[in-house]
């Protein structure tokens, strides 16, 4: 199992990495095109000192069916009605604003060429391409920077012992250190493989990623789902 968390990035000129904070009822509100401009009162009131511009606001989203739509849109249900009753949580959804890019690599992509523009990515992705990532303010009203402690800080609060098929949603979790789009992806495989050599395999790597992947490669937890 495979920790990690989404995060809205934005593209605005002079606004670096982690210097504006946003919450989910605004982030919500931006995407269903009730805040249209940056210097919006309800982004400036979160962010007092910052200099936003008098720019209009370009929402990225993911045009194909994703974990990644879901939990964002899942996140964004709970904490504004008015999303979850226009827009719902789902893996794919009608977006009523901005434009659409397959994939994390796509809405990476489109953000960073689109002035303006706000999208939302897998973790990995804004590391990767060194985008501007946003500060959430989680459901303890505390603004936290998407990394591995407070995604391991979210799932801290999962009972997997009483979570039928080891299914739960980590969004919008409490806690002064959770990130609030945070989620969990699990292996699947068949017990009886049609190609057993491949399949042992496979099992040999996910038995060193879980013995070594925290180390080397700096995940934010496996866990073993027997």
């Amino acid at each position: 199992m495979i920790i990690g968390g989404v995060v809205p990035v934005v593209n605005i000129k002079g606004v670096q990495p982690g210097a504006l904070t946003l919450d989910g009822a605004t982030l919500a509100s931006i995407y269903l095109g009730e805040i249209k401009k940056w210097n919006d009162p309800r982004i400036k009131q979160l962010n007092p000192k910052a200099a936003l511009p008098d720019q209009a606001i370009a929402p990225v989203y993911r045009s194909d069916g994703s974990g990644t739509n879901f939990l964002f849109t899942d996140c964004l249900s709970r904490v504004s009605a008015t999303f979850k009753s226009k827009i719902g949580a789902n893996t794919s959804v009608e977006w009523p604003v901005g434009i659409g890019a397959k994939g994390n690599e796509g809405v990476a992509n489109m953000a960073a060429l689109t002035d303006g523009a706000i999208g939302y990515v897998e973790y990995a992705y804004a590391q990767q391409n060194k985008m501007s990532h946003v500060l959430m303010k989680n459901h303890d009203g505390k603004a936290v920077t998407p990394e591995i402690k407070p995604f391991k800080a979210a799932a801290s609060n999962a009972d997997w012992s009483k979570a039928e098929g080891y299914y739960l949603i980590l969004t919008d979790q409490p806690g002064a250190q959770s990130w609030p789009i945070t989620g969990a992806s699990f292996i699947l495989m068949h017990t009886d493989a049609a190609d057993a050599e491949s399949a042992a395999t496979a099992l040999k790597f996910f038995d060193w990623a879980y013995a070594q992947g925290r180390r080397d490669g700096g995940a934010a937890g496996l866990r073993a789902a027997a």
